[in-house]
């Protein structure tokens, strides 16, 4: 069975149900496609316990795929970005450097949602837009492209024929692989474990990142659990180190990421179950071809610092959009526009981010020193300190 529409979306994470969403919303007859159903449901098996920090510019594209309503009431409020460096030769706290919203702006930083969240709410939002085809447990396969259409086949034998295929369907996307990009990847050896954890003292709606040796140790603000302050946290380290974590006993856990959060906000509680994954930085060649669109991991994958990565894929989708407005859908005019919007700015983060990175590794106690005075001197440097802010947010592009 052949089916024709404006869009066909490949993939069905949170990037690929937004990308679906907003360009439903905007009118445009959008099939989006994914081989595995999204679970939408915190208690479920598999259910997707990390969090997503949705910076300022990300809620410009919620609004316009017509979920920010739904969503609102579910996220924290992010006011204050605070950096701890912890690189001492006794682990404990040296600086925390804390960099406030109301500097740059009337409104937060951004807000944190859990992921299982984020897929309920787009996933309704699908449902509820007549214009919208979405096929969970159905993959796409194969990519035939010509000057006026993309021809795709699914996983269940269906064809598609559409104007504009946007591939958000990850870091082994088969799509940009039928399309013909190549990637740059590097990998660092290390690995991040997510999960929410409950702690006697209130957040009061900072995210902080504690740097030691290895990888930082993020705590970001979520609401309230069992009427107890919660917080998710992100927390990266060498690989067999990071494993033997994922399957410790919980009180010996506990103890540890007491400890490697400084005791920031007391003693934490583990809230919910641990997902690990392996820490890469990757770039596409290229971001678009001919009839196709690369989007979030598909493009770029950074390691989980800054709260860049969603938020760059959201940029990636918004643009897309603002290009249909003034281009012929799917056309070389908005495609080669698409890749020169994105790509400079992406790279520059890209490489940010991995040099980060790596001084978050360092072992060496003249490196861990270095990057003490360097949070120091941007944070005192009241231009610098907004600029940095400005770019984190995005509402200024890199380079």
């Amino acid at each position: 069975m052949t089916n024709q529409c404006d869009i066909l979306v490949s993939g069905g994470g949170i990037a690929g149900l937004a990308a679906a969403a907003a360009f439903g919303t905007a009118g445009y007859s959008v099939i989006c496609v994914d081989p595995a159903p999204p679970i939408t449901d915190s208690a479920a098996e598999g259910a997707d316990m990390r969090t997503t920090a949705m910076l300022q510019p990300a809620r410009d594209l919620l609004q316009a795929a017509g979920v920010w309503d739904a969503l609102s009431d579910h996220g924290a409020a992010l006011e204050v970005m605070q950096i701890v460096d912890a690189g001492g030769s006794d682990g404990t706290a040296r600086t925390a450097k804390a960099f406030r919203a109301s500097d740059v702006s009337d409104l937060p930083f951004g807000w944190n949602f859990q992921n299982w969240r984020l897929r309920q709410v787009l996933v309704a939002r699908l449902e509820a837009l007549e214009n919208v085809d979405f096929r969970p447990g159905i993959g796409a396969e194969t990519l035939l492209t010509r000057t006026a259409e993309a021809r795709v086949g699914l996983s269940d034998g269906g064809r598609v024929h559409t104007r504009l295929v946007i591939a958000a369907d990850g870091r082994t996307s088969p799509m940009r692989e039928a399309a013909g990009i190549s990637v740059q990847t590097r990998r660092y050896g290390q690995k991040a474990l997510a999960f929410a954890v409950t702690h006697p003292e209130p957040h009061e709606n900072v995210s902080t990142e504690v740097h030691q040796t290895g990888g930082p140790f993020t705590l970001v603000p979520l609401p309230d659990h069992q009427g107890q302050p919660c917080s998710a946290i992100v927390w990266m380290d060498d690989g067999p180190k990071t494993l033997a974590r994922y399957n410790a006993d919980i009180e010996a856990f506990e103890d540890e990421m007491t400890t490697r959060s400084c005791g920031i906000l007391g003693p934490l509680t583990l809230a919910s179950p641990r997902s690990i994954w392996p820490i890469i930085s990757q770039r596409a060649e290229r971001f678009s071809g001919e009839r196709i669109a690369l989007v979030a991991e598909a493009a770029h994958v950074v390691p989980p610092i800054g709260a860049q990565g969603l938020n760059m894929s959201l940029a990636d989708i918004r643009t897309l959009l603002e290009l249909a407005k003034d281009n012929a859908l799917g056309s070389p005019e908005m495609l080669d526009a698409y890749h020169r919007a994105r790509f400079a700015d992406v790279s520059l983060r890209v490489a940010g981010i991995d040099l980060l990175n790596r001084t978050s590794q360092a072992s060496a106690p003249w490196m861990r020193d270095a990057r003490a005075f360097g949070v120091k001197a941007l944070h005192e440097v009241a231009p610098v300190r907004r600029t940095l802010m400005q770019l984190g947010l995005g509402t200024r592009a890199a380079g």
